[in-house]
Formats: structure tokens, sequence, C-alpha cells
């Protein structure tokens, strides 16, 4: 069992063995939430008429859950590569900003700083905000595979479950369209994100009327623009006045 240092103020030694069992044990409660979706995922693969591999195919090389349910949606409805790469970048493109937060700098291999970023997800993020202190390299790249490996078996029991039942399990589909029902009703509790409801649903109503053919990639493009115009709009509002600033310098 080697020791090594943790990069900090005291540069304090830790167990390698104890850190991987410590980020394994914070990041199981969530790996164990996600073994039931990726079950839905392997059943959702095979019956949907792609092959076995695809599931750890997907679970590989597009590490997300809600990409790769849409993923799925998207291959078998033969929608075209523009749109699927587009997809993936605007559906993943929150986790630009999870580096902010997250303990990368304590991962000091360039390997496993790669694989860090790989698999860094927003389970991972939420297990390293709300446990912002004791992060090792050992901890985070522990945290990542355990992660993984029970998202990925997951979708292999399911792939294994599909092959003992024989007929299709109706409304399995809308596991990808009732987990981003989930996500949005969860990021709209309050009324201040009400507008920007309204916005995505209007993005998608005028990228149906204008672009028929390839609603999603027009509708995910304006929605963008639109929030970054409300974002604009509300920090103009929110900032004070030259002459607001002079007076209370004033004072």
């Amino acid at each position: 069992m080697s020791v090594e240092a943790q990069p900090g103020a005291n540069d304090r030694p830790y167990s390698v063995r104890h850190e991987i069992t410590q980020g394994a044990l914070l990041i199981l409660p969530a790996g164990l939430g996600m073994i039931p979706i990726g079950i839905a995922f392997g059943l959702l693969v095979v019956q949907s008429g792609l092959p076995w591999w695809m599931a750890p195919a997907l679970s590989f090389f597009a590490y997300a859950g809600s990409l790769e349910l849409l993923l799925i949606t998207l291959i078998t409805s033969l929608t075209p590569l523009v749109t699927i790469a587009a997809a993936s970048f605007f559906v993943n493109f929150r986790h630009v900003f999870y580096a902010f937060n997250f303990p990368l700098k304590v991962v000091t291999n360039p390997f496993l700083k790669f694989y860090a970023m790989y698999s860094l997800t927003d389970e991972i993020f939420a297990v390293t905000v709300a446990n912002p202190k004791g992060w090792t390299q050992p901890r985070v790249i522990s945290a990542g595979a355990v992660l993984q490996i029970c998202w990925v078996g997951g979708g292999l029991m399911g792939v294994l479950l599909s092959s003992f039942i024989p007929f299709q399990i109706r409304g399995l589909s809308f596991a990808l369209c009732a987990l981003f029902i989930t996500l949005t009703l969860d990021a709209c509790r309050t009324k201040q994100e009400i507008p920007s409801l309204l916005l995505g649903a209007a993005a998608f109503g005028f990228a149906l009327l204008l672009l028929p053919s390839q609603p999603i990639f027009a509708a995910m493009i304006g929605f963008v623009a639109t929030l970054a115009a409300r974002y604009t709009i509300a920090v103009r509002l929110t900032r004070p006045l030259p002459a607001e600033m002079e007076s209370d310098d004033a004072a």
C-alpha cells in the first residue's frame, strides 16, 4: 500500500488504497441509482433494432446518459450527422462549466487527467460540490471509474434481460422523453425560470415552422440565442446607472 503526498498547503500524505475506497463510497449511491437507468438503456438499444454492442459502445464513446438515450432516437430515425453533432454539442456543453468547480488540479498524471475530464458527469460534479474538500488523484479517478462501471454494467444487464423478454415493452422509448421532462421541471421550479421555459417552447415552435426537416437543430440554435439575449438584457437592467454609482461613492 503506497503513500503519496496530497497537493495542498501541508502536502498531507494519504493512503492510495484508502482514497480509492473513499472515492468509491462517495459515488456509490449515485452509481446504484444509475443501474436501473442503464438497464432501461440496454433494453431500449435492443428493442430499437440496434445491435447489442451499441449499448457498451455508446457508453464508452458518448459517455453521457441523456446523450446516449437521445442518440438512440436520432440513429434509429436516420437523423443527419450534422444534427447529431449539434445535438451532442448542446446537450453536453454544460460540462464546460463543470470544470471550473471540479478538483481537476489534484490529478497530475496526464493520462489520468484525460480520464477525469472524460468521466466528468452530472453525478460526479454533484458529489464533488457536496463534498468539496479532501479530493485526491486516486479519489477522483476511483469515483469516475465506479460510476462508469455501474452505468456500463446496467446497460449490459439490460441487453441480457432483453434476450429473456420475447415481447416489446410498450412505452420504453418514452424513457428519453420522461428524463428530459423531469430535468425541465426540475430546472423550472422557480418563477424566474418560467421565461426560459417559454423561450424553449417558442424556439421549438418556430423551428417546426421554419425548418420542419431538422427541427431539433434549429430549435437548439434558437434557444441558445434567445437565452444569450435574455441574459444580456437581465445584466443591463440590473447594472446600476452612472448617477446611482456616483451617489453611492459620495455617501
